[in-house]
């Protein structure tokens, strides 16, 4: 698990998704909630009837609902890529109207739902902030010459990006099943769970929704054939997987110095592995 000698990982950049499956916004400081999530990402959702969330993975609409989030006035901006001007609504007030506004647009009932508390993270066992470096997503635009960075990042949809080091790093941040890897970002000390399993997002265009042809499968052959020695193989049934989820570590060693006052993330923090633990 040891860095290589030319690597000095830091934080570069912080995204949040404000509404889960809808557009990111960058910060240069975030808190981490009490579940381990961060502050204000995948805050709002959108369910059906049956309280199951409206994604890229259930419609390419997603991709062309352009939404804005403004949490000192809530309200939330919405508009749609191939229509003119916008709409906008209170949160806390406007609730009927938001909920009907979606409802047409999706072409099925659906609500505009809120967690402050936890948000709505993609993998409730791992709910803490998805990790990839910049290598890493730098390696996947050349496998896909028609993505550029700007698009692997909105494609790929990870909370944080790790400057300074070789791609793949953070495969480093995982170990078998049953353990996880301890790591420092600043003051705050969070856990690798497992590498990230990838749904049919990756593969569309992040605003129009069109699709990369044979992704998946070009996807899995680049990534085994490029896998580090540091990753844990076990970890791979297969390999359309990419960027690591991670959970907040809550230990003893760790409480006191993930104090209130400490528990941010800012970019320009260094990253430091500490070590596997165990679950």
């Amino acid at each position: 698990m040891s860095e290589s000698s030319g690597s000095r990982p830091r934080l570069a950049r912080i995204a949040l998704f404000p509404v889960k499956s809808l557009d990111a916004i960058s910060v240069e400081t975030v808190h981490l909630l009490a579940g381990g999530g961060l502050e204000h990402d995948r805050q709002f959702a959108i369910r059906d009837e049956q309280g199951r969330f409206v994604n890229g993975k259930r419609t390419d609409r997603v991709h062309r609902l352009r939404s804005v989030c403004d949490w000192v006035a809530r309200r939330v901006t919405f508009r749609i890529d191939d229509r003119p001007g916008s709409v906008s609504f209170s949160i806390d007030d406007d609730r009927a109207d938001l909920d009907g506004w979606l409802s047409d647009y999706f072409s099925m009932p659906v609500t505009f739902v809120e967690d402050t508390a936890y948000g709505f993270p993609d993998d409730t066992d791992a709910p803490g902030p998805t990790v990839v470096s910049t290598a890493t997503l730098e390696a996947v635009t050349e496998w896909f010459p028609e993505i550029d960075l700007a698009e692997a990042r909105r494609r790929f949809r990870a909370n944080l990006e790790i400057g300074g080091t070789e791609p793949f790093w953070e495969d480093r941040l995982y170990t078998e099943e049953g353990s996880t890897v301890a790591f420092q970002i600043g003051g705050i000390t969070l856990a690798g769970s497992n590498p990230c399993a990838r749904c049919v997002v990756p593969s569309r265009d992040a605003a129009t929704g069109e699709r990369i042809d044979r992704f998946r499968e070009r996807f899995m052959e680049h990534r085994r054939r490029t896998l580090p020695d540091w990753a844990e193989r076990s970890r791979f049934n297969h390999f359309y997987r990419l960027a690591v989820n991670t959970r907040r570590l809550d230990t003893a060693e760790t409480r006191d110095a993930d104090s209130a006052s400490a528990a941010a993330l800012q970019v320009g923090q260094t990253v430091r592995i500490l070590g596997p633990r165990a679950m």
